[in-house]
């Protein structure tokens, strides 16, 4: 089992950044890709960026270069910086982790809004 707890969203300003953070934890030595993707309302969530365990990363053919993925190993944790933020990234963003067996677990989530 792996658990992921979500953190780092909130009310932000257009134009501004934010950090999201996701840290795993249980069994996360099993781990081979995590990542974070993004669900507004009414919409299929969809990939923003995922991370493995090789250093490999994708980003999803909707993102435009603000987003950057990273991940700390020893902390088990991955993070998800974005930049100049705009009205439509208000969303809610998820945290997903898939094992080498195929298993995968989700976060709970974190509501980022961007508005003045």
């Amino acid at each position: 089992q792996v658990q992921l707890v979500e953190s780092g969203g909130g009310l932000v300003q257009p134009g501004g950044s934010l950090r999201l953070s996701c840290a795993a934890s249980g069994i996360v030595f099993n781990i081979n890709s995590m990542g974070w993707y993004v669900q507004a309302p009414g919409v299929q969530r969809e990939l923003v960026a995922r991370i493995y365990s090789d250093g490999e990363i994708n980003y999803g053919d909707s993102v435009k270069g603000r987003f950057t993925i990273s991940m700390n190993n020893a902390e088990n944790t991955v993070d998800l910086q974005i930049d100049s933020l705009k009205s439509e990234d208000t969303a809610v963003y998820y945290c997903r982790a898939v094992t080498n067996a195929g298993n995968v677990y989700w976060g709970q989530g974190t509501q980022v809004t961007v508005s003045s």
